[in-house]
């Protein structure tokens, strides 16, 4: 890990951050340090002051802010000095003068010069569907932030060699920077840009990163930049690592979301029209714009049978720290509003929520209501009545609903209730996965692995592949040992080095399971049939690059196509269906969840363990922010009793979550890891709303608001 590096000579970094939620820098003042101490502004950047593009729509990211201040704690400046104590101390003397303007924070209220990027869909008329309809049903869905917690805080250590070593190898890098990243490849663009030099003169090596959930997709590259530069200017070893409560503060986090949904019914309950309007607040600097954009709109567009799409959604810009890619990409979000409309649907016209899903899938078209195209049959009625089967859903949905009704009709006592049990509820949600993302980056998403044969018979892959497990080794070994008939421990899968192996892309969206385990397939086969025709050593690369949309506007995934998306990322769909049940005391109103269960249809699993391992710590994260994970900023900032009662799962609280594969013979892995945020959420909120007879339409659901709910309920009168 970051924290046991060190170097000879090292100076500590310390951040020094803006004030203001919004303004004008003037000045950063500081009485004379010591010689063995050194203040960096953007003044002394010799490069470019902004990091390496992350996708098509961003705005550019500051490195040390130089004239426009967008955020409470945003870099100004860099201290760096050898005692870390000192240099706290020498921190408090730092004054940064600047002029105040007005913030926004909600991006409800965000004027039209901070929408970052809009997305307006509708190939046909549907007001008509409207005044004609059956029933509408309307709600409004709200996400809240999700903190990473990372296992580690951010942090970069830079080694620079430079002034040391002139006149020695040109092609030997010059920096050395290590930093726990899921890109290393964007940190060494980022160092390379600021520092105006050539990227192969820059190595990342990565420390340990353990469970990132995309909360070290970026902002590593911003610290190590930071630190990149600390090193350039005083030509010695800089390491900076933020505290936990710098990292809480100022690392992004899953951004919020406020979704409108209104629903046109025909007669028989089906599905006339649909309005949808979303709103995503990215916080200060739009990163991943139009990636967390189109995931959410995806994910709004869910997989049950559509007509009349009208989808109005945008995402904007305030006043609190960037916010950003949080396992999903957004994804997660839309889904979530997506889902629980459809089970108010099928609340509003009294039926089962399951038996509504299977009604309403979107039959044999071959396309998604998004008009994402489906190579095979959707498998999500065969994943409903597994996860059903497993829950007992169906006989439990009737029991619950048949309490539900007598609670209205005979208004049933809470005392009795109490001394019976709780009030139950269940719920059910489905949802597919990508795998990768919808926008290549600034490198054109080509990216890579590399193999070779030795003579000795041992197979190296080299990738810059990130994972905060340690299966990929042993899957690898397994395929090479298949294809080419060597022992599984002679496979060597280095430690990711960006000087030593080619772009392997981002660690995100299952990418490592998906492509580039497909890639170590393909270079395999390709030394297969070159083993006995060349000499060893024998090296084979293989990239995956985009695979472009048609401009065509018929559905919105053609209407996208001119924004450059790669279709590639959308061609191999992981499937799932989680069903969550809950239980409600009336004393004290916190849920307890009886249970989750997960159908997945994951292709062909290559580590069942580990899949079954990475979904279930998926589904208590994806838990957490349904149902505790409070976060908030006050004035622009993240207050102290926000920090401190920031409440995670503890592993008492993890209830029995049991997963069930779908055995359908796929010959190629999907991606899986974000399902149960795509799904568990609406199933949660479902399974209060029936336990509580109360539709809650947001997340987390605190049991504060469930106590709000029984209130309301006991006051009114029996039907």
């Amino acid at each position: 890990m970051l924290q046991d590096i060190s170097f000879r000579s090292m100076l500590h970094g310390l951040t020094i951050r803006s004030p203001l939620a919004r303004g004008r820098l003037k000045s950063v003042e500081c009485p004379k340090l010591p010689a063995s101490y050194t203040l960096i502004t953007a003044k002394d950047i010799p490069g470019k002051n902004f990091l390496s593009p992350l996708s098509p729509e961003d705005s550019p990211v500051p490195i040390l802010a130089a004239e426009a201040l967008s955020y409470a704690g945003q870099p100004v400046a860099i201290l760096l000095g050898p005692d870390r104590i000192k240099l706290a101390e020498y921190a408090l003397l730092v004054t940064v003068q600047a002029e105040e303007e007005r913030p926004v924070f909600s991006g409800r209220n965000a004027p039209p010069e901070m929408i970052l990027g809009e997305r307006h869909f509708s190939p046909e008329d549907i007001e008509d569907t409207f005044t004609r309809a059956k029933t509408i049903v309307s709600g409004i869905y709200r996400t809240g932030i999700q903190e990473h917690w990372c296992a580690e805080p951010a942090g970069a250590a830079a080694e620079y060699r430079g002034k040391k070593r002139q006149g020695e190898n040109a092609g030997e890098p010059l920096f050395t920077i290590h930093t726990a990243t899921q890109w290393p490849f964007h940190v060494r663009r980022s160092v390379a840009l600021v520092l105006g030099m050539d990227g192969d003169r820059i190595a990342v090596e990565c420390t340990r990163i353990g469970l990132s959930l995309d909360g070290k997709i970026w902002f590593p590259s911003l610290v190590a930049c930071h630190a990149a530069l600390g090193a350039f200017v005083t030509g010695k070893p800089v390491k900076i690592l933020y505290t936990r409560e710098e990292d809480f503060r100022y690392s992004p986090k899953r951004s919020e979301s406020e979704i409108e949904i209104r629903g046109a019914l025909g007669e028989g309950g089906e599905i006339l029209g649909t309005k949808i309007g979303a709103t995503i607040n990215l916080g200060a600097q739009g990163i991943f714009t139009g990636e967390i954009l189109d995931q959410t709109s995806l994910g709004l567009m869910g997989s049950s049978r559509l007509a009349g799409v009208k989808l109005s959604s945008r995402a904007v810009q305030t006043n609190i720290p960037p916010q950003g890619p949080f396992a999903g990409f957004g994804a997660a979000q839309g889904f979530f509003a997506m889902e629980l409309h459809i089970s108010h649907i099928a609340d509003t016209l009294r039926q089962d929520p399951a038996a509504w899903r299977k009604n309403h899938q979107p039959g044999n078209t071959g396309f998604l209501p998004s008009g994402i195209p489906v190579r095979e049959k959707s498998p999500l009625n065969e994943l409903i009545d597994t996860a059903a089967g497993m829950s007992g859903y169906y006989r439990k949905w009737a029991s619950y609903e048949l309490l539900r009704q007598n609670r209205r009709t005979r208004g049933l006592q809470e005392r009795g209730e109490s001394l019976n049990g709780g009030r139950r509820g269940i719920g059910i949600a489905t949802a597919w996965q990508g795998n990768g993302l919808l926008y290549p980056g600034g490198d054109r998403g080509a990216y890579g692995v590399e193999l070779t044969l030795e003579k000795d018979g041992s197979l190296e892959i080299r990738t810059s592949m990130v994972s905060s497990g340690d299966d990929f080794g042993r899957i690898w070994g397994n395929i090479a040992s298949e294809i080419l008939a060597i022992e599984p421990e002679k496979v060597k899968v280095p430690a990711q080095n960006t000087a030593e192996g080619p772009d392997s892309g981002p660690g995100t969206l299952s990418r490592n399971i998906t492509t580039l385990t497909r890639l170590v397939e393909h270079c395999c086969l390709a030394i297969r049939k070159q083993r006995f025709r060349n000499p060893l050593p024998i090296t084979v690369r293989r990239q995956a690059r985009p695979v472009k949309a048609k401009a065509s506007g018929d559905s919105y995934i053609d209407s996208l196509a001119g924004r450059g998306l790669n279709l590639a990322s959308l061609s191999r769909l992981g499937w799932g269906a989680a069903v969550v049940e809950v239980e409600i005391y009336p004393a004290s109103f916190s849920p307890l969840i009886r249970g989750i269960w997960l159908g997945i249809d994951g292709g062909k699993i290559l580590s069942e363990s580990g899949a079954r391992a990475g979904l279930k710590t998926a589904a208590i994260q994806a838990l957490g922010w349904a149902s505790r994970e409070k976060l908030w900023y006050q004035d622009g900032a993240i207050p102290k009793e926000g920090i401190e009662g920031y409440d995670i799962p503890s592993p008492g609280k993890i209830p029995p979550i049991r997963i069930e594969f779908l055995r359908n013979g796929g010959l190629d892995p999907k991606g899986i890891g974000d399902l149960p945020f795509n799904c568990v959420p609406a199933a949660y909120v479902q399974a209060v709303s029936q336990a509580m007879d109360h539709r809650f339409g947001k997340i987390p659901l605190l049991p504060e608001d469930i106590r709000e709910a029984g209130k309301l309920r006991k006051e009114e009168k029996p039907v």
